[in-house]
């Protein structure tokens, strides 16, 4: 059986959301979890559930806080949820780790104790954009702020065996993010990506611009990460913001409240198609084992759907896929 090692004390709503999570998984997918944190604590708020009996519990009882150097806190704090969830991944008991703590120290975790994957030179952080489409992958989104051509044609076949093998794309798309569409457009870096993606055996539709992310032109999207952090916390920002503006306009007067309410299945619909808890979390693609980093602000929902992409990127071997395509040939 699958088993996913679950940092308990990562996120905004541990560790209660996170187990809650956990046990939703194990009840409506029969996922197994091995629950990293404080042992009392979980034990606790696991007694005489729906799904316990698929959980087991390993005492860790440090945690990283968002604001801790992520390097040295890997280092220093061994028995951190996080480094102990690593630990497992990299021992064979655990086959995948989900973390919804620090995004930079669960790559540090990840690169210092389970190890790349030979032949990787940078791991890349991904992130699930809902699109018109349904939803792109970005890769990077923080991890490599300065990359060379290499590390960008790496992420764009890392990304591709995952958009396919695990999110059942048939040949995904690969669009390169420039400021540009036409052959020749933007920095040295990209005219290098471009010329070598498109000497290529992936599916690579050339560049793509920004506004071609939300109408679906890609189902990968490759960058570096200084731009898709960028990208990414602009189009939080934005969503927020509109869906503000909306709620502030649409409550404005009574004409304006009347038709909100005919138009409130439309907008749930909407909701639900724009909420990250839908996807769960995206893979930190590169490393000897699947890691799924989830959202920090994540609910119970977000850690369930989250274990179950976890367990999907086991069951069809994306780890392998990727080491088998990093091989020279």
């Amino acid at each position: 059986m699958v088993k996913i090692a679950v940092d308990t004390l990562g996120g905004d709503y541990a560790p209660e959301e996170i187990v809650e999570g956990a046990l939703q998984a194990a009840e409506m997918h029969g996922i197994a979890s091995i629950l990293t944190g404080d042992e009392a604590k979980l034990k606790a708020l696991v007694a005489n559930r729906p799904g316990a009996d698929l959980l087991e519990i390993v005492h860790a009882p440090e945690m990283i806080g968002m604001g801790e150097s992520p390097v040295e806190a890997v280092r220093h704090k061994k028995n951190s949820s996080l480094t102990v969830a690593a630990r497992l991944v990299k021992d064979g008991q655990a086959k995948a780790l989900v973390s919804a703590g620090s995004t930079g120290a669960t790559l540090a975790a990840s690169l210092f104790v389970i190890g790349r994957i030979k032949g990787v030179e940078r791991p890349a952080i991904t992130s699930l954009m809902p699109t018109l489409r349904g939803a792109a992958l970005i890769a990077d989104v923080g991890a490599n702020v300065d990359c060379r051509p290499s590390h960008l044609v790496q992420f764009a076949k890392m990304a591709s065996v995952y958009a396919q093998h695990v999110l059942q794309i048939h040949r995904p798309k690969v669009g390169l993010l420039n400021v540009g569409e036409e052959p020749g457009k933007g920095n040295a870096l990209v005219k290098e990506v471009y010329e070598q993606l498109a000497q290529g055996d992936l599916n690579f539709v050339g560049n793509i611009e920004g506004r071609d992310i939300p109408r679906g032109h890609a189902d990968v999207v490759i960058c570096d990460g200084f731009v898709g952090n960028v990208v990414l916390k602009f189009a939080e920002g934005l969503a927020g913001a509109l869906f503000d503006m909306m709620k502030e306009e649409f409550t404005s007067t009574l004409s304006a409240s009347l038709g909100a309410v005919m138009l409130k299945p439309s907008f749930r619909r909407i909701k639900k198609r724009m909420d990250y808890t839908e996807y769960g979390g995206a893979p930190l693609l590169g490393v000897n084992g699947v890691v799924i980093v989830a959202h920090g602000s994540s609910n119970a929902k977000a850690i369930r759907n989250a274990i179950r992409v976890a367990r999907d990127a086991v069951e069809n071997n994306m780890v392998a896929t990727i080491a088998e395509m990093m091989v020279p040939k």
